[in-house]
């Protein structure tokens, strides 16, 4: 986690390299380095050190759902139905094929949930089965605007 201290202590070069990594973290160190006019070496010892501070945290891959099958994508607002999330939390933690994100929130509903589904049958059995643990109100996805 950033705290207010370390936040404070990043300089430009610092953001300029957080802003390329998350373009594409698989650069080299020593491209990086020519991008925010630094030499590899110097480049590689400050992404060490946000590494080290927690500034990065870790690298991730974007998967792109469709190509794997999974053209329906779904927010779905979720109302648990008692004070103990611990069912629906256990349901969910169950149905990593589907869920993408599992956000807890203020305002409309007590969780975010979005999700990835192969059918609108796979859809239709999950929320047969979220059901048994919480009410919802279901959002899917049209287009994504770029």
């Amino acid at each position: 986690m950033i705290n207010e201290r370390t936040y404070n202590m990043l300089d430009n070069t610092d953001i300029r390299i957080l802003e390329e990594l998350s373009h594409n973290s698989r650069v080299t160190m020593k491209e990086l380095g020519e991008k925010v006019h630094m030499t590899g070496q110097a480049t590689s010892a400050r992404v060490a050190k946000l590494e080290d501070n927690g500034v990065i945290e870790g690298y991730t891959i974007k998967v792109n759902q469709a190509k794997l099958g999974c053209h329906i994508h779904a927010f779905i607002t979720i109302f648990t139905q008692s004070l103990n999330h611990r069912p629906y939390l256990s349901f969910i933690k169950s149905q990593g094929e589907y869920t993408i994100n599992n956000f807890k929130i203020s305002g409309d509903g007590c969780y975010l949930l979005e999700c990835r589904f192969p059918s609108n049958e796979h859809l239709d059995q999950f929320l047969t089965q979220l059901n048994k643990y919480a009410n919802y109100k279901l959002t899917t996805v049209i287009n994504k605007m770029e």
